[in-house]
């Protein structure tokens, strides 16, 4: 996905991680995409991995990739966001990891000129540590962060090795966002 320096219109979203409170979310600004190249889009800013199957809801369409033909999905690829926002269309639903469901509101907050100098896609803001892929979706999250803050819960040791040593749910560096985002230029 070749994104580069600013020209035409540019889409300001917002993304919510569902079910969590505090809320855990991302300001985005992004050239016209497609939703495959939004799915890429997402996954770096909230700072997961892709590796899970995943998909967005539309007006009770689902959109994603299934690799094993199970489901019945149209393709990303086939519609891009100055579509939906021709179409009127505020909110999309994502869902990342089906196992886990982590549910996602993404919301077209509005369009704008791109910066001539700036370079797409962007993070202008946003709130919270992702939680970390795997850890058992929102009703696991909140275990884990029990469990990494008391040492004397009987997994604590266990799963402080699994993240490294350290997580801090209250961590959000605009600029690393930012770097895993040029990933995508």
């Amino acid at each position: 996905m070749a994104r580069s320096k600013g020209t035409g219109a540019i889409y300001q979203l917002k993304m919510t991680l569902a079910g969590l409170r505090p809320p855990i979310w991302r300001r985005v600004q992004v050239q016209d995409c497609s939703l495959a190249a939004l799915h890429e889009i997402i996954q770096r800013a909230m700072g997961w991995y892709s590796s899970h199957l995943w998909a967005f809801e539309i007006d009770g369409e689902q959109y994603g990739e299934d690799p094993w033909g199970e489901s019945d999905m149209a393709s990303p690829r086939s519609v891009k966001l100055s579509r939906l926002v021709r179409k009127g269309v505020k909110k999309i639903g994502y869902t990342y990891d089906f196992g886990d469901n982590w549910e996602h509101t993404v919301t077209i907050e509005k369009t704008l000129d791109a910066e001539p100098t700036a370079k797409y896609p962007r993070c202008t803001a946003g709130k919270r540590a992702c939680p970390p892929e795997d850890c058992g979706g929102p009703w696991g999250y909140g275990e884990f962060l029990t469990a990494i803050s008391d040492p004397q819960h009987e997994r604590h040791e266990e799963l402080l090795e699994w993240i490294d040593g350290e997580f801090d749910p209250e961590a959000f560096d605009v600029n690393d966002v930012n770097r895993q985002l040029a990933m995508l230029r």
